[in-house]
């Protein structure tokens, strides 16, 4: 992890703002969703990519019903015997 040499306050409602030199670097927008994530004693915030509800990929994702699944897991589903 590098450090961005960049402190920010945390205000009344527990927000920090991200400079926008970093928010450009990694391409996030207003409105784009926002992972937090925790390792130890660090707190870590990625743009969110959906990621398969079955085997985590994020490569070829599509939402279907509020949930995501990889084309790769698609496929093995449709090639399952139905049951009558």
């Amino acid at each position: 992890m590098k450090p961005a040499g960049v402190v920010r306050k945390v205000d009344q409602l527990g927000r920090i703002v991200l400079p926008k030199s970093l928010r450009k670097r990694y391409q996030m927008n207003e409105g784009d969703p926002v992972e937090i994530l925790v390792q130890g004693d660090h707190i870590i915030l990625e743009r969110y990519r959906p990621k398969c509800v079955f085997c985590g990929s994020m490569e070829g994702v599509s939402e279907y019903k509020d949930r995501y699944i990889c084309s790769g897991c698609l496929t093995e589903m449709t090639q399952l015997p139905r049951h009558a």
